[in-house]
């Protein structure tokens, strides 16, 4: 079998992130525990004190570690903590505070008929006009400097570096149209077989481009906690079965709002003098998100609704959550740009 020789060149790197200092008691905990024996006694956290548990730095910083395990190696932690129970008992702490502040932030919407779920979608997304005004994509394109974007990129490398992966986790929960519609919008996720363009690899890509470290978790420890939550959100819906349609309508909306922002960012790129390297990413997400957007709406979704009518009610409100924490983390943005600061934690270093 022939190699391409561009896949063969694509660098291949063992995920693993360094452990970030701690940001409070809940995440001293977590880091204390794991960096001991697997078995160890695991202390639960309080998190009733919480004021904001979808912003929170410390909450948030606590769960994204309990949930990289099962993404990636943490540096010095036994890879035999993934499945511990004590652990997963203080994850479900987390859990229970972040889901229940995400559900009274964003109620469930009524269920739908299941013909009735991809035009529901198109309508949630069309109604989305929650500030900032005008979207972070547009202040990209048109003002953003070179900082900004940089700062910009480092926000997403929480997710982009692992692109697709949290939405994978409903694969073997799906079947017959649903199960086959994700499959194909993954198969572009991952480069459609071709290593050199697996979208994480094309985003590592524009990092580098931007003179930023393209290594897997090396902004960690300055990412806030709502940026954090956009990530831990993916990754609570996609863990647990019973979120299956909410990690399904989290995917549908995140396809239907991608290729017009892509876009923009792609422009703003350009309008600041960086090539194709800091380019490609977006320029292919506005192609492959226009095909994706009906795919993921009519064929997933809907796909899903039909086979299980009972979950339109969840699907929808995957989407509005989406919807919601992107509100939150573009505001976070915004507003520390309007005070001429920096959106990230400052370095410890």
């Amino acid at each position: 079998m022939s190699v391409d020789p561009a896949a063969a060149a694509t660098p291949v790197t063992v995920r693993r992130t360094a452990l970030p200092p701690a940001r409070g008691p809940i995440s001293a905990l977590l880091l204390d525990a794991v960096q001991r024996a697997p078995g160890s006694p695991v202390e639960l956290s309080r998190t009733s004190a919480v004021a904001d548990p979808i912003a929170d730095d410390d909450l948030q910083l606590a769960l994204y570690l309990c949930y990289e395990l099962h993404y990636g190696a943490l540096d010095g932690v036994d890879a035999d903590w993934e499945w511990d129970p004590g652990l997963l008992a203080f994850r479900a702490v987390l859990e229970r505070a972040f889901e229940a502040a995400l559900r009274a932030a964003v109620p469930t919407p009524p269920a739908v008929p299941p013909e009735g779920v991809a035009p529901a979608l198109q309508a949630l997304v069309a109604a989305d006009t929650v500030p900032p005004t005008p979207p972070l994509s547009r202040f990209v394109e048109m003002r953003a400097d070179v900082e900004q974007v940089r700062e910009f990129l480092i926000h997403r490398s929480g997710y982009q570096l692992k692109e697709a992966d949290p939405h994978c986790w409903a694969i073997p929960r799906l079947h017959g149209a649903a199960k086959a519609a994700l499959v194909e919008v993954q198969a572009d996720e991952y480069g459609g077989g071709r290593a050199d363009r697996v979208h994480a690899t094309l985003f590592a890509k524009a990092m580098t481009a931007a003179g930023l470290d393209a290594a897997y978790g090396a902004y960690l420890e300055r990412l806030p906690g709502v940026t954090l939550a956009t990530v831990n959100l993916m990754s609570l819906c996609g863990l647990h079965r019973r979120l299956r349609g909410a990690i399904v309508g989290h995917l549908a909306a995140f396809e239907m709002t991608s290729s017009l922002p892509n876009r923009r960012y792609a422009n703003g790129l350009r309008r600041l003098g960086f090539d194709e390297r800091a380019t490609d990413f977006f320029d292919e997400h506005v192609t492959a998100d226009a095909v994706h957007e009906q795919v993921a709406a009519w064929d997933l979704a809907g796909g899903l609704a039909a086979a299980e009518p009972e979950l339109t009610g969840d699907i929808l409100w995957g989407a509005a959550a989406l919807l919601t924490v992107e509100a939150l983390w573009a505001r976070h943005l915004f507003d520390a740009w309007e005070h001429g600061a920096s959106s990230l934690l400052p370095d410890a270093a």
